[in-house]
């Protein structure tokens, strides 16, 4: 049973190869970069280099498989030049999608994110069914994440595309190198107490569960159905707080008014667009999305595919864990 698993490295990637080989399938990884794979991928897994507007290396990655999970994507807060992140999410995921047709895959899981649904004004968790379009897409992160969904249920209803779809919430646990940004959240707030918060709130779920999630997806999964892959729904003051516990850190303290940072991202996005630091401390959309409470439900995922998921301090601790592990937190 060949897998071919893009997105290999990343931090739900990484976790969910493991998972893949323990249940008996054989793995390949279509990755941009084959030393850094090396380094985490296990000497079992087969590694094909590519990127994702690649079409050979595609067709060959994928030729002998019967399974696809699509996790790869351009994932920053801020980009200087928006279109490399269509290219990449938006048209590397509709060429891929085509490839996997042509190969005769079997089944896919196709990882969008619960960005595409929006979220309610109410603080109500939102569901699956919850309507959303593109203007409610604040950033071109999510502009292109919610256009590659569209994409991928269209080929599923006008071409027969046999794939998934899952929603993971805000993956947080072992293995986040680079790391993400809320994996940089709990990092610092892990250093420093995270002392001061913004009124936002935010779905937590341990990576593992999320990787566990994308199996079940295989294996029981509707086709062209999507399924929220969550977690613990938590204000961030709260995440800051369990952080902090977590790490032997003082807690938060100053709620910070959302208008406050604003000047901040306006010199922040200013100095980046000059190439005077590498990317900025906060930008406009993040203090947009700030505004926002992002809490989701995991029920139709637990009733369908008998997902389930642990409570998000366990997921904080074993992140905060691994990055003491790897020299991360000093």
């Amino acid at each position: 049973m060949h897998a071919l698993v893009t997105g290999a490295t990343g931090l739900i990637g990484s976790n969910l190869v493991p998972i893949l080989i323990e249940q008996g399938y054989k793995v390949r990884a279509f990755v941009r970069d084959p030393e850094k794979a090396k380094l985490f991928l296990n000497d079992d897994v087969e590694i094909y280099t590519g990127h994702l507007n690649d079409e050979k290396a595609i067709e060959t990655a994928l030729k002998g498989c019967r399974f696809l999970f699509h996790l790869a994507a351009d994932y920053r807060l801020w980009v200087p030049d928006p279109q490399s992140m269509y290219l990449t999410n938006v048209d590397g995921t509709r060429l891929l999608m085509e490839k996997a047709l042509e190969a005769g895959i079997q089944r896919i899981v196709y990882t969008s994110s619960v960005c595409t649904l929006g979220c309610r004004s109410d603080g109500i968790p939102a569901n699956e069914e919850l309507v959303s379009n593109l203007k409610d897409m604040i950033s071109p992160y999510k502009k292109s994440k919610f256009l590659a969904e569209k994409a991928v249920s269209r080929m599923v209803r006008e071409n027969g595309l046999p794939a998934v779809i899952v929603n993971p919430s805000t993956p947080v646990g072992p293995g986040d190198s680079r790391p993400t940004p809320t994996g940089s959240m709990i990092l610092g707030t892990a250093r420093d107490g995270g002392r001061f918060y913004a009124d936002t709130g935010l779905n937590i779920a341990h990576v593992q569960d999320i990787a566990r999630g994308h199996l079940l997806a295989l294996e029981k999964g509707t086709i062209g159905r999507r399924y929220i892959l969550g977690g613990d729904n938590l204000h961030l003051k709260e995440l800051f707080k369990i952080t902090a516990k977590a790490a032997g850190m003082p807690g938060p303290i100053y709620k910070i008014p959302t208008a406050a940072l604003y000047p901040i991202a306006v010199i922040s996005e200013f100095l980046a667009n000059l190439n005077l630091i590498k990317e900025p401390a906060a930008t406009l959309d993040s203090i947009r999305m700030a505004s926002k409470i992002m809490f989701y439900s995991s029920k139709r995922a637990e009733t369908e595919l008998g997902y389930t998921h642990r409570p998000a301090i366990e997921a904080v601790e074993d992140a905060i864990r691994w990055f003491r592990e790897n020299g991360m937190l000093d």
